[in-house]
């Protein structure tokens, strides 16, 4: 069995399988486009029904389809390349994985919307958020050198977006922002300890 520095699985900074993880993110951000479309023909009827409506028990379904839908195609376009980057490069663990840290931002920005938001709220930016805490983090919790570097460079490039967890413009969930930044951070750290957990083990 092979042996890993430090006893810990090796890292990776990009998905296993490039193409595969591209094409699903194209797909997911396509889907995306078509919502909003089937949404401005309907009037923003769909992104009503769909918001996350806060302390409202009908409103926890919106948990799962608000990042889905958007106010706008400027509000869409805006997320569009950060969404697409981010999640890419969060499929470095492979797609299951992927599906897992998904899964996990979703339901704990979604639930924090729910519990602490003012007003119904849509939009990816909880995703995106979170996606982006979670390369930031990840390399830290993992002790890995080169997701850290990753993480240097994303920072440098995009490190402003953090300041979208303050409450600033009155039309922005900032709420959204701050859970699915909480989100992406537990999703690092638990993805950590299962690579710790199954790093081989050598006998004397």
């Amino acid at each position: 069995m092979t042996a890993y520095p430090s006893g810990r699985a090796p890292a990776r900074v990009l998905p296993p399988e490039p193409r595969r993880a591209a094409g699903l993110m194209l797909l997911f951000t396509a889907a995306l486009y078509l919502f909003e479309a089937i949404d401005v023909a309907s009037g923003q009827t769909v992104e009503l029904a769909g918001a996350i409506h806060p302390r409202d028990t009908a409103g926890l379904a919106g948990i799962l389809t608000a990042p889905l839908l958007h106010d706008d195609w400027a509000h869409l376009i805006a997320n569009t390349l950060p969404f697409l980057i981010f999640g890419f490069l969060a499929m470095s663990g492979g797609i299951a994985r992927w599906f897992s840290v998904t899964a996990t931002i979703w339901v704990i920005s979604g639930l924090g919307v729910w519990l602490v938001s003012p007003a119904p709220v849509i939009g990816a930016s909880g995703i995106v958020f979170g996606w982006f805490l979670f390369l930031l983090a990840r390399g830290f919790y993992a002790r890995n050198g080169r997701q850290v570097l990753l993480a240097v460079v994303l920072f440098l490039f995009w490190g402003s977006l953090l300041w979208g967890v303050l409450p600033s413009d009155p039309s922005v969930s900032w709420q959204g922002h701050l859970f699915g930044a909480i989100g992406g951070v537990v999703a690092a750290s638990w993805v950590a300890k299962a690579d710790r957990r199954a790093a081989p083990t050598l006998r004397a």
